[in-house]
């Protein structure tokens, strides 16, 4: 190594010998030893000074903070704090074997040359995805812009109005489409939002058996299937029009509105068959192909899905996208996910906050009816900004361009002599070819460099989107054979099979609100944007203390990758060989996440956190089934856990028991462990376990227990939501873990997007390999020769377009600089509880060392009793200071959770830690009589600007006190709450989802 390393520098020596002889004759001549080899490296790298460290731009102390921190705390190095601060059994004793790290500039040139090796043909493939053009606005103001990719999840939603307005307009713009009264505020893909619909059929009058049309997507199938399988409801394929519902057992019916063949069918018939038997009718659907058809409730449709990707969103070779779904009013209580809702603030204003279930699975657990805690809250605002761009007539006409075109074509095709099978259509024909042989059509097309639907049966799919052109017409009509291109593309007969001259054609007015129909100037879209955007709190505004949720620095550089064409537009279904950069990329991934784990193989399939879990899960169950153990379902689960952990436990077929948690140190009760070990010895599934645990501990039998668990024939899923403080000290594959998903929108670097996008792979030891993933499409593990249990998600690779940026964060830090960040996240913490303890109390820390590990919870309950105030009060009025509030209420009720992460600087931190310090002063005030304990700065947080600079203030305290509540509070940097405390109870009892509708006021 050491010789190796001298070669390397020799090598570097001669460049600069080559580029700077001149200026070191002298030097050159003397390099005679490895002595002086040393010496005139010295005299080099003066000259070539060391090339930028990312690792020190991603890390926020600086060095000498970073002493000043390690000795408030008793240490004198982070090497020194980690030793301690992590059990001596699992420590990972040896530097990440990671290539050294590239700098900002040569990670940008070689993801560029990785994006290169991509393909980028004309995809006419179709199937749920389609090529758009993203508006330049949009793109730069929204996608690339950290003010709307940054913010967290929208549950303090007096700092958050601008993206749950936006979200509203999302939910508008759904419901307008479909016809629906209402709708959520997007789910992960189609396929998912598919299994949602059926699984909510099945919740609804309990009956065990779904019917699938056979003309849907073949991913969407695969994951209801998949997802329904383990739930034991029977899944039924055929045609709709010939449904059997005499035996009344049929839950739901799932139908593709067009149908993957590009056929528009009628299913009016149908839907009232089906409401005669009570079964709900779930139609698969097109937003786009909606403004000129007629929408599902207008013909029997209960609820509606599909993907909201066509309107603005790249196709990013499968995602990130944001799926839709509605429904009718009755089944607002059961609809999953999150949505947003109109209510009211403390001055009776208007204000909007998620509304009803949010978070269900944290309080119903293994009752949850989904284990969805998240959303694509930003390609949902990207979606919603596209309709509001181009108003309701800018989509119709891009829908008429759009059929225009699939009309030309099929004039030509027919022309050509070929069948097309689809009387009615939008925008996708299905082709029989005659007189010319499907494998000669196929060779014309890859000559044109154009990808097309091949069936098994010979004929061939062509979906036409918003980019295509009249050339791409000519060229698809040479691929065909039309023997008169010009003629046929100018041809006025080819409009004769519009859907404008059918029954399906719509004729209801949608997007009637204002808001989608006066921002089509360039200067008034841009304004509306950023008027939104300064509506909330992001990452560029302050830290955003939240535990669990890791708010980490999302690098400019790391993101720049997601807006390369050749990552972009990449069709998901195209030949594995056109997407050679997209497999460089995955292969290079996998092999950095599985050194940092410990793990054997890595699936990226899921695309959240929760779904994550539950492929993991699923994997553990199939190899059980593999080895004849079926009656293996008893999953044991720590009552701190994530509450998705229960509930998607549930969905995977398991049966959950609890594990208690010791109420003094927050670890696991062991002997209780033991005894439902013993007590499920021969049924048991699995252990899921957090690690750190939940309560922000480094539990040191973490190895005994895993092994309790190995030595009843279980396996140990260990939940990644805290991986961000084990990279690079240790490694769940070495002590116990079987899988685990990694949050890669938490510890690598995946913006949170407001609420999403998020991305949850799984990494499996090589026992559980077999059963990962697998997709009807594209196999991502062809070698697993059908061991797998099913398909979780609509796109192979689940959100491929966001991996480079946690492939450009592991390249940008290097094993150390991995290391180095998690040993700053756990000083982070460990300073923070420091600075706080004599105002607050940490509520648990390691018993042996005193520490934290890279989070740590506050107990506020205390404050309840002796001043009214509530972990909620300090959350609002954290608002008022420039800060997020830390996860409230979680992992226990009536505290606050705080995670700093490493991107933090330490006047950050102290800046938090001031503005707490200077809130206990309140609350002390309010103990002492001096604040009024009904009315004070806490319970009347957070403060408007409207209500501070009011000529009416009738609170007994000062404004200033109210609005500029310590001495870094500024005018010019203060950030302004939009609204007042929300009334979530108005809220509830008076549920609006939708822009409330008016007639509109332009012209």
């Amino acid at each position: 190594m050491q010789r190796t390393m001298i070669l390397s520098k020799q090598a570097l020596c001669r460049t600069g010998l080559q580029r700077y002889g001149a200026l070191l004759p002298r030097v050159a001549a003397s390099v005679q030893s490895n002595l002086q080899l040393q010496r005139y490296l010295a005299t080099v790298e003066e000259i070539f000074p060391n090339k930028p460290d990312f690792a020190s731009r991603h890390i926020g102390p600086r060095k000498t903070d970073v002493v000043t921190m390690l000795n408030s705390i008793g240490f004198k190095s982070l090497d020194e704090l980690s030793e301690k601060a992590v059990p001596d059994a699992i420590k990972f004793k040896r530097i990440l074997n990671i290539e050294d790290p590239l700098n900002e500039h040569e990670l940008i040139e070689r993801i560029q040359q990785i994006s290169n090796r991509n393909e980028v043909w004309r995809s006419y493939i179709g199937m749920g995805y389609h090529n758009c053009l993203v508006p330049h606005p949009i793109l730069r103001n929204v996608f690339e812009n950290p003010g709307w990719t940054t913010q967290y999840t929208p549950y303090q939603p007096e700092i958050s109005q601008g993206r749950l307005e936006s979200l509203l307009n999302f939910q508008t713009l759904v419901t307008d489409m479909t016809g629906l009264e209402i709708a959520n505020a997007s789910l992960l893909d189609e396929g998912t939002a598919a299994a949602e619909a059926m699984s909510l059929c099945y919740r609804h009058n309990k009956r065990r058996k779904v019917f699938l049309s056979r003309k849907l997507h073949p991913q969407t199938v695969a994951v209801v299937k998949t997802r329904l399988e383990a739930l034991g409801i029977e899944v039924v394929f055929g045609s709709v029009k010939e449904i059997d519902f005499g035996d009344h057992e049929i839950s739901g019916v799932l139908m593709q509105y067009p149908d993957t063949f590009g056929d528009v069918q009628d299913f009016e018939q149908v839907s009232k068959d089906c409401k005669k038997n009570g079964t709900l009718v779930v139609v698969a659907t097109d937003l786009l192909a909606l403004t000129l058809l007629r929408p599902p409730a207008e013909f029997g449709a209960d609820i509606a899905i599909g993907s909201a990707q066509r309107l603005g969103v790249p196709l990013g070779y499968g995602g990130p996208h944001a799926a839709f779904f509605a429904c009718r009013q009755k089944l607002t209580r059961l609809i999953p996910g999150r949505m947003i809702g109109v209510t009211r603030d403390m001055d009776g204003d208007d204000a909007y906050r998620l509304a009803l279930q949010t978070r269900e699975q944290h309080i119903r657990r293994d009752k949850a009816t989904s284990n969805i805690c998240t959303a694509q809250a930003l390609l949902a605002n990207m979606s919603a900004m596209y309709a509001i761009y181009h108003g309701p007539e800018g989509l119709k006409n891009i829908a008429n361009r759009v059929h225009n075109c699939a009309l030309t074509l099929n004039a030509g095709i027919e022309k050509a002599g070929h069948q097309q099978l689809n009387k009615a259509f939008f925008d996708t024909l299905h082709v029989v070819p005659n007189g010319m042989t499907t494998a000669e059509i196929k060779a014309r097309a890859e000559e044109k460099k154009i990808n097309l639907r091949y069936f098994d049966d010979g004929s061939i799919g062509v979906s036409m989107d918003e980019t295509v052109k009249t050339s791409d017409i000519a060229d698809l009509l040479w691929v065909f054979g039309c023997p008169d291109i010009d003629s046929t593309v100018a041809d006025p007969q080819a409009t004769a099979r519009s859907i404008h001259n059918t029954q399906f054609r719509r004729t209801s007015p949608f997007l009637t609100h204002p808001v989608f129909n006066k921002h089509h100037s360039e200067s008034r879209m841009v304004r509306y944007m950023k008027q939104l955007e300064n509506k909330d709190i992001s990452l560029v505004h302050s830290m955003i203390p939240l535990g669990s949720c890791t708010m980490k620095l999302n690098s400019t550089t790391e993101m720049i990758p997601c807006s390369f064409p050749k990552f972009t537009e990449i069709h998901p279904f195209a030949p594995r060989e056109q997407a050679k950069g997209y497999m460089q990329m995955f292969a290079e991934l996998e092999k950095d996440l599985c050194e940092i784990t410990g793990y054997d193989k890595i699936s990226f399939q899921p695309n959240s956190g929760a779904q994550g879990e539950y492929a993991g899960l699923r994997a553990i169950r199939s190899y059980h089934m593999s080895r004849g153990e079926h009656h293996r379902t008893i999953c044991l689960i720590p009552v701190s856990a994530h509450g998705t952990n229960p509930a998607s436990a549930q969905m995977a077929g398991m049966k959950v028991v609890a594990i208690r948690v010791n109420s003094a140190t927050g670890v696991i009760d062991v002997e209780h462990l033991k005894e439902k070990l013993e007590e499920n010895s021969s049924n048991l599934s699995c252990l899921m376990i957090t690690y750190p645990s939940t309560n922000g501990i480094f539990e040191d039998n973490v190895v005994e227990v895993c092994d309790l668990v190995h030595k009843h024939g279980g396996q140990v899923y260990l939940d990644g939501a805290n991986m961000n403080a084990q990279v690079g000290l240790c490694r769940p594959g070495d002590f116990g873990s079987d899988v685990s998903h990694l949050n890669l929108h938490k510890t690598f670097c995946i913006p949170h997007g407001g609420g999403g996008p998020g991305m949850g792979p799984i990494g499996v030891k090589a026992h559980l390999a077999p059963f990962l993933p697998t997709h009807p499409v594209i196999d991502p593990h062809p070698e697993n020769d059908g061991q797998s249990f099913g398909v979780v998600s609509a796109g192979p690779y689940g959100s491929s377009a966001i991996l480079p940026i946690s492939w450009s964060y592991i390249k940008l830090m290097g094993g150390r600089g991995l290391r180095r960040a998690t040993q700053v996240a756990i000083l982070n913490a460990n300073y923070m509880s420091k600075r706080l303890e004599k105002h607050y109390k940490t509520l648990y820390t390691d018993p042996k060392t005193g520490l934290v590990a890279h989070e740590f919870i506050i107990d506020v309950r205390d404050f309840k009793k002796t001043a009214n105030i509530e972990a909620v009060d300090i959350a609002k009025r954290l608002m008022d200071y420039g800060f997020h509030a830390p996860t409230m209420s979680w992992p226990v009720s009536g505290t606050l959770m705080v995670e700093p992460t490493e991107s933090e600087d330490k006047e950050e931190l102290d800046r938090f830690c001031d503005a707490m310090i200077s809130i206990r002063k309140e609350i002390h005030e309010i103990e002492e009589g001096r604040l009024d304990s009904r009315v004070n700065p806490l319970k009347m947080a957070p403060h408007t600007q409207k209500q501070t600079i009011s000529s009416e203030w009738n609170r007994p305290y000062p404004r200033e006190m109210g609005a500029f509540p310590a001495p870094f509070v500024k005018p010019e940097t203060k950030i302004w709450p939009t609204v007042g405390r929300i009334d979530d109870l108005y809220g509830d009892k008076h549920l609006v989802c939708t822009c409330p509708p008016m007639v509109p006021d332009y012209e």
